[in-house]
């Protein structure tokens, strides 16, 4: 049975206080598009971005690993199987090599400072994928003059921490070892312990939950923006949760139908 309909259920929704850096720019909430718009499009290239702006994303998510010849390369999986059918690894090949590979629509693998130049108003949420992307990640961003309209991710606490530390206040999200103890901090009502977790964090970008576990919630919410970070859940593709999410405060949808969530949120407004 799904929950009482959102619009009877509307929670004031207080934000962190704004943040500098263009990523954080637009006002909220904020619309993630997961890999881009991959309806009509392969994800994660550059018509997948270019798709998901046309319909009103705010931000592009993303996922980055290195090419044999250390070029960060846009990709979600670590191998070509389920895009392609090939069994070779993206860090087996060369970025000439995988930009030959046509993945639909004529659309090539991209490396991620072909994406930040060829996008330059484009806001990334980069989840960097493995050790070996951090200082190709770096670079590219760096290259392309881009720290301040990026965000780095990683479910590795050292992963995100080396790559953030690479880029002078760039802005970051919590890895798993650092969201799990804010979570179950806020769910005891121990503010200072939540604080203390997600020091020095922009953000945290977290399902709404895992298993039985509830992850996001009105209170745990309220909590992580009193603690001065924004929410962002992934990945919600359902109008309803859409509304109920919103209706909760979170900042932003993380959602392969950004086109749906836009329209979500002009309803609303």
């Amino acid at each position: 049975m799904r929950e009482e309909s959102p619009r009877r259920r509307r929670i004031s929704r207080t934000p962190p206080a704004p943040r500098p850096g263009r990523f954080f720019a637009p006002g909220g909430p904020r619309v993630f598009a997961h890999r881009g718009l991959a309806i009509d499009a392969p994800e994660n290239t550059l018509l997948a971005f270019r798709r998901a702006i046309a319909a009103g994303a705010t931000h592009l998510e993303t996922d980055v690993h290195a090419s044999r010849d250390g070029i960060a390369v846009i990709s979600h999986d670590p191998d070509l199987s389920r895009l392609v059918g090939h069994d070779a690894r993206v860090e087996d090949l060369s970025m000439a090599e995988l930009r030959a590979i046509d993945l639909g629509f004529d659309q090539p693998f991209c490396s991620l400072e072909e994406a930040l130049e060829a996008l330059p108003d484009a806001l990334f949420n980069i989840d960097v994928k493995t050790e070996r992307a951090e200082r190709p990640t770096a670079v590219a961003i760096a290259a392309a003059a881009a720290t301040d309209r990026v965000l780095i991710t990683s479910f590795s606490e050292a992963r995100r921490r080396r790559t953030a530390d690479a880029l002078t206040g760039v802005a970051t999200s919590a890895s798993v070892v650092r969201f799990l103890p804010a979570v179950l901090a806020a769910k005891m009502g121990l503010s200072p312990l939540v604080r203390r977790a997600l020091r020095g964090l922009d953000a945290v970008q977290v399902p709404e939950r895992r298993g039985a576990f509830r992850i996001v919630s009105p209170r745990t919410v309220r909590a992580m923006h009193a603690a001065g970070v924004e929410v962002h859940v992934w990945t919600v593709n359902d109008p309803l949760d859409m509304g109920r999410l919103l209706d909760w405060g979170v900042d932003g949808l993380v959602t392969d139908r950004c086109d749906l969530a836009v329209e979500v949120i002009r309803s609303r407004s």
